[in-house]
């Protein structure tokens, strides 16, 4: 489940005063356990004042070098886990103004060079014409809160401008289902498939498509976005998990990479795009 900031923010301190301790416990300097890790001693100093959070396979390093018993080990690897996960309700953006998560993506964007989309349900903010957008930033029903549309929505577009600068990569994987959701009218849904096969001639850009009679060895269970291998976001009705653990980013890496080898691409996902906004256009008239 989900950690309460509050509950999540105490962990941090546990764990970074948990390491400070054992460390002083073991006789052994800031500098000797850095060289025992291989780390800098600017990173344990860093860690065990609360300013860095240790990723899991940090913290493993430096129970191993300090030889913890196993019991005291696994706890604090079950800390560490915890520590790594960020959760944030669509609530509490609501609270702050939608397009505050427009900014924040944008950073997140302007500080990856490799960025993987996994989109099972609909295509992201990234590829929107602005009347999908409109339609995707409403509220959906009476629990939804509030939303200044119009800036979220114009956040959404500037945001599209990093498509265009070369030195970033960009991958979209959808689902057939992702790209013929009737998520608005039919005239919005065929610009917007023809949008998606125009942003694909990018060079620095690749959509895949997973064509539903394909058999493929897996459920798209979730949105995710892979930022190089630092972290990915996991995307819920109720908000969003941010994973930092190497291994849960190895994982939806691979998961990514198994459902893009069942995938349409290059020319032939432009081509099922058009087709498909073809038919949106047919059923309108």
């Amino acid at each position: 489940m989900p950690i309460e900031p509050e509950t999540q923010a105490r962990e941090r301190k546990d764990l970074a005063e948990a390491l400070r301790g054992l460390r002083r416990a073991s006789g052994l300097s800031g500098e000797r356990l850095a060289l025992r890790c291989n780390m800098s001693q600017t990173k344990i100093s860093r860690i065990e004042t609360g300013r860095a959070l240790p990723t899991v396979i940090d913290v493993e390093r430096i129970l191993k070098a300090l030889t913890v018993p196993d019991e005291v080990s696994d706890e604090l690897i079950q800390l560490a886990r915890r520590a790594n996960v960020d959760y944030a309700s669509w609530r509490a953006y609501a609270r702050v103004g939608l397009y505050h998560k427009q900014a924040e993506l944008k950073a997140l964007e302007s500080s990856s060079r490799a960025m993987r989309h996994f989109l099972p349900a609909i295509p992201t903010g990234l590829l929107h014409v602005r009347e999908y957008a409109i339609e995707t930033l409403s509220p959906t029903v009476d629990s939804d809160p509030a939303r200044n549309v119009r800036r979220a929505v114009q956040a959404r577009m500037d945001r599209q401008a990093i498509l265009d600068d070369t030195s970033r990569s960009f991958w979209f994987l959808m689902t057939e289902q992702a790209v013929k959701w009737r998520r608005a009218s039919a005239e919005a849904m065929a610009a917007q498939c023809a949008h998606m096969a125009k942003v694909n001639r990018k060079p620095n850009v690749e959509i895949g498509i997973v064509p539903k009679g394909v058999q493929v060895p897996g459920t798209p269970m979730n949105i995710f976005v892979v930022y190089d291998d630092r972290l990915v976001t996991v995307e819920l009705f109720s908000g969003e998990v941010v994973l930092r653990d190497p291994r849960d980013i190895a994982q939806h890496l691979s998961l990514f990479d198994l459902f893009w080898s069942h995938a349409l691409t290059g020319d032939d996902a432009s081509a099922f795009l058009t087709e498909t906004a073809e038919g949106f256009m047919h059923h309108r008239n």
